[in-house]
């Protein structure tokens, strides 16, 4: 059964050139907090594509060394004001939440052969490469947004065949350059 989500607006904002910098310095606090842990931490998630628009959350994957690094960090990031929400996708990828002024941050700890976390890379640079595709899904998201009227469920499953897509195409490129 899916948790019920509160019904919070969904806010869709243009870009924000300070967001690499938000995503710095959450990346920086991180590897302080437990640099013999993490292998990396990428900046996922719309707000890690240059000029589209997004909802005004970081979104972070920090690949763990193993898997009983975890219990450890979940440790050291409650203690730094972050909120711990399980796996509620059951997909091996632990999300953490903590808000700032203006934004927020969402962090996914996971391992690295974690299928997710190679999809959220892969559909990223995908955008990253084609502005049009990305200039696409913007334009969705914001419809989205709107109709959704605080439905995260519309909103999300919304986005759902475009994402798929998007990790085909990607995927059918990555083949082809390959020979």
């Amino acid at each position: 059964m899916r948790p019920i989500r509160p019904n919070r607006p969904i806010l869709v904002i243009q870009y924000d050139p300070r967001w690499p910098s938000f995503f710095q310095a959450a990346r920086d606090e991180l590897l302080s907090l437990a640099p013999d842990l993490i292998l990396a931490v990428e900046h996922i998630g719309s707000t890690a594509v240059p000029g589209l628009a997004a909802k005004p959350k970081i979104d972070l994957d920090a690949v763990l060394i193993d898997a009983a690094a975890l219990a450890t960090l979940t440790e050291k990031l409650t203690l730094s004001g972050f909120r711990a929400h399980g796996d509620p996708h059951g997909d091996g990828r632990l999300p953490f939440t903590r808000e700032h002024e203006g934004y927020g941050l969402r962090l996914y700890l996971c391992l690295e052969a974690n299928p997710a976390h190679h999809d959220r890379l892969l559909f990223r640079d995908h955008l990253r490469l084609h502005p049009d595709r990305a200039a696409e899904y913007q334009a969705l998201k914001q419809r989205l947004a709107e109709e959704a009227a605080g439905d995260w469920d519309h909103y999300t499953g919304g986005k759902s065949a475009f994402v798929a897509e998007t990790l085909r195409r990607a995927e059918a490129e990555i083949s082809a350059s390959r020979g």
